[in-house]
């Protein structure tokens, strides 16, 4: 999450030099000489360990590392953030040159201590990446985070994760990233974009994104300072849009990283709003967002307002919190539950007033994704899926809209004439009584991707059974009619929506 809107900042400790790339280069080779990489870390903590380092609890990989290997004290100097003595490292580091490029700095006789947090992270193509962040902010244990200072650079976080695993994936000329924090989705967006320029209110954000890049062995971006799309020119447009923008709806705006300054879920809105101008025919955009549940207000339509002029749209509502808990969420996120009660109260009190001031009920989170399409008629599917999914779910999302394209071309005559194909595991689940002779009903479930289920009837669940690719849908149905004794006319009068369905849905592939 990364800031994109007005905050002042208050001094943070000096960063590295980003106009030194051969100080990163060294410093990157000599890391992964170590084995000082995601899969290193895993066969050195342990599975328990690393997965509670990944949850921001420090004790197990502390535990795991009171050796002498250099291996145990690179994790205690980048990741757990602990002075060790020079000698340790002197064989593995370039010590001087992160010295003097200030990548580490002496904290005693003959002890050294990182600057920043190093954080190795394992690219989808198998790429051994580090996210340079600010120190303190990802180890903190139980007690919350450790640090929440204004204009701090967090490191990867769930919803990081979430987004770069959710983008759309294919060769672009041009990808902005918007509000990039430490920089993790521009580095994705190096693997297939020709061109990426990477934007935040925060320079200090911009000068670890610098750091990422570099440290990573990956191009260097366009960096630009500003909100929003204020840096962009206007003459400027892109083929893929991402961002984790501030998004959290709060009362001010005292934390850049998380705090729109906007009112309500405005920031969302405006940044959704304004992605359609900047995108290229066929262009992605996709955000993480917050969007408020208001008294009296239907929120899907809410959210179908956002949808800007000429694109198609696929929102989808992965989580609901009653403004208490929501509250209550940030409130321990800024570390707001360790200080003085009276303060926690009057914190939690602004909080509610100004929910109850907008009528909000409750807040809902989720992933918003444009396709600029261009049609008279836009697609707009607004939804609500907490269900587990998998990730990642890149090529699931285009091929979403794929179909989405296809359903607009071919009307019911036309997608009679095609050929449909079941998509690879899918299981078909009856549900009735025990010794019934006919179901209740019929479930078709996906194991990939949204994982999604649907219930359809026997028609239905046989002209999936058979569809392979080798007859058209007309074909099949007339089929199924003289089997079950139906007027084959009638019967593909009331089909197609059904086969609509299965296809929006990714049950159903056409054949081409």
């Amino acid at each position: 999450m990364g800031g994109v809107s007005n905050a002042s900042q208050s001094p943070l400790s000096p960063l590295p030099a980003s106009d030194r790339p051969e100080a990163a280069a060294r410093l990157r080779d000599a890391l992964l000489h170590a084995s000082f990489t995601a899969d290193g870390l895993l066969e050195l903590l342990g599975a328990p360990a690393y997965a509670a380092l990944a949850r921001s609890e420090t004790v197990p990989a502390l535990r795991a590392t009171r050796g002498d290997t250099p291996p145990e004290a690179l994790v205690r100097l980048f990741l757990l953030q602990q002075p060790v003595p020079q000698a340790r490292v002197a064989d593995v580091l370039p010590v001087d040159a992160c010295l003097e490029s200030g990548w580490l700095t002496r904290v005693g006789g003959d002890e050294i201590a990182a600057t920043v947090d190093v954080r190795p992270y394992g690219g989808p193509g198998g790429e051994d990446w580090f996210i340079v962040s600010d120190l303190g902010c990802a180890v903190g244990g139980a007690g919350g985070i450790g640090r929440r200072d204004e204009g701090v650079v967090l490191g990867v976080g769930g919803a990081s994760m979430t987004l770069a695993g959710i983008t759309v994936r294919r060769p672009a000329a041009a990808a902005l990233d918007l509000g990039t924090g430490s920089g993790i989705q521009a580095l994705h967006a190096t693997r297939h974009a020709t061109r990426v320029t990477a934007t935040d209110l925060n320079p200090r954000a911009l000068h670890m994104t610098a750091l990422t890049l570099a440290l990573s062995g990956a191009p260097a971006a366009d960096l630009r300072e500003g909100s929003l799309f204020d840096p962009v020119r206007d003459d400027e447009t892109y083929d893929l849009i991402v961002s984790n923008p501030p998004f959290v709806i709060s009362p001010g705006a005292r934390l850049t990283y998380r705090d729109g300054g906007m009112g309500g879920d405005d920031l969302c809105r405006t940044l959704v709003q304004q992605a359609g101008d900047r995108l290229n025919e066929g262009g992605f955009a996709q955000f993480l967002a917050n969007w408020q549940h208001v008294e009296g207000e239907d929120w899907q339509e809410r959210l179908r307002s956002w949808v800007p002029r000429g694109c198609d749209a696929w929102i989808v509502q992965r989580e609901v919190q009653d403004v208490n808990q929501y509250a209550e969420l940030w409130l321990r996120d800024a570390g707001d539950h360790r200080v003085d009660a009276a303060e926690y109260q009057a914190r939690y009190d602004a909080w509610l007033d100004e929910f109850e001031a907008r009528k909000v009920k409750a807040v809902g989170f989720g992933w918003i994704t444009l396709r600029k399409a261009g049609a008279a008629v836009p697609s707009v599917t607004v939804e609500e899926w907490p269900h587990p999914v998998e990730q990642p779910l890149g090529d699931t999302i285009r091929a979403h809209f794929d179909r989405l394209a296809y359903l607009r071309d071919h009307d019911d005559a036309a997608l009679l004439e095609e050929r449909f194909r079941l998509t690879a595991e899918v299981v078909q689940e009856q549900v009735g009584l025990p010794g019934a002779e006919d179901p209740e009903h019929v479930v078709l479930r996906q194991n990939r991707g949204m994982r999604r289920a649907t219930r359809v009837d026997t028609v239905g669940a046989g002209f999936a059974g058979v569809c392979d690719g080798t007859m058209s849908a007309g074909v099949i149905l007339d089929a199924i009619a003289q089997l079950v004794g139906e007027d084959p006319v009638l019967l593909r009068d009331r089909t197609p929506a059904q086969i609509r369905l299965l296809v929006e849905q990714g049950f159903l592939e056409p054949v081409r």
